[in-house]
């Protein structure tokens, strides 16, 4: 297991030899185990790895994998409380009221996205953006005077993202009257930036699209 972890964190040749596991065991067993970035790099082992990597099956058993242990928390919010509670079998009775550090009612705050612990969540009273973490009560106000980092509701998407510097970054699709405005925040930076994204006018609509 170290030695596959560390063939594929690697990016320069080795000469390590690896025992005859079986194909069979090393994607039923080992693959499903490793981090994300990991199994992305595994896909770039061979074709077969590729395709069973990128298969629903695969993807349901990884995700199996990555939420066992009491390490993983469920946030309950409620009309007037806020709890957090384990996810382990033998713990999902003990539950811990947590205070917001920010003074609305919780039954006012809107989760936007998630992402290893980290909330993007929503003001309803003032539609500011915020970064909060529940386990440690720490919350960064990401919303400044040039209308930046504000949600609306029916025409915005939000979602948390990591990049190649393993910076932490938001990501505001802002979705206008036949304009597309894309903003990122950064974490590292405490700044905005925005980014191109869909330059032609043809792409641009102000109707939600389904599949």
């Amino acid at each position: 297991m170290k030695k596959l972890k560390g063939c594929l964190y690697s990016t320069s040749e080795s000469n390590t030899k690896f025992p005859d596991l079986g194909p069979d065991l090393i994607m039923s067993e080992i693959l499903p185990r490793l981090p994300a970035k990991c199994v992305g790099r595994a896909k770039k082992v061979c074709k077969e790895w590729l395709s069973c990597i990128s298969s629903k099956e695969f993807v349901m058993m990884h995700c199996r994998h990555m939420c066992k242990g009491s390490r993983q928390k469920i946030l309950s919010i409620g009309h007037e409380s806020c709890f957090i509670s384990s996810t382990g079998v033998d713990l999902v009775d003990e539950k811990t009221m947590i205070t917001l550090p920010f003074h609305v009612r919780p039954s006012d705050v809107w989760i936007l996205s998630s992402l290893n612990g980290l909330l993007c969540v929503c003001l309803r009273n003032t539609f500011e953006m915020l970064i909060w973490n529940p386990l440690i009560r720490s919350c960064i106000n990401i919303s400044d005077s040039k209308s930046y980092g504000f949600f609306k509701i029916y025409s915005d998407v939000v979602g948390l993202y990591i990049d190649s510097s393993n910076d932490y970054r938001v990501l505001h699709i802002k979705r206008g009257r036949f304009t597309v405005d894309v903003m990122a925040y950064s974490r590292r930076t405490s700044h905005w930036k925005r980014i191109p994204f869909l330059q032609k006018r043809h792409y641009h609509t102000n109707v939600l699209a389904c599949w």
